[in-house]
């Protein structure tokens, strides 16, 4: 019988080139953020549902917490990969983690949406 050690060899350039993509995507949403927000300068609750309010930023917002939330699953994954050897406590964190991550994208658009 093989005995066969569960890691993530397929992952690689793709993982790599998908966590500066995300970094690029969080990085362009910052700077459109923060123009508009120059822009519009909401100092009111109203002025800041408003903002929110709007298709463009609400897409963008929503955007920005998805390409996140997968830029900390690769990092994180990751470390469970590198860092934790037994294969049941790995996969339990790698779910946890999933689960959590999936739970935040679901309430990012329940905020972003019922505004």
């Amino acid at each position: 019988m093989i005995n066969r050690i569960v890691v993530g060899a397929h992952y690689g350039l793709k993982d790599w080139i998908a966590q500066r993509a995300t970094a690029v995507l969080m990085a362009i949403y910052t700077v459109i953020i923060t123009v508009a927000l120059l822009a519009v300068r909401p100092n009111t609750y109203e002025t800041w549902r408003a903002f929110f309010g709007n298709g463009f930023i609400k897409f963008a917002t929503f955007l920005a917490f998805v390409a996140l939330f997968y830029h900390a699953w690769i990092g994180v994954r990751d470390i469970w990969m590198d860092y934790v050897k037994p294969t049941g406590l790995r996969l339990t964190l790698h779910v946890l983690t999933i689960v959590v991550l999936v739970g935040y994208t679901g309430w990012a658009a329940a905020i972003l949406w019922r505004l």
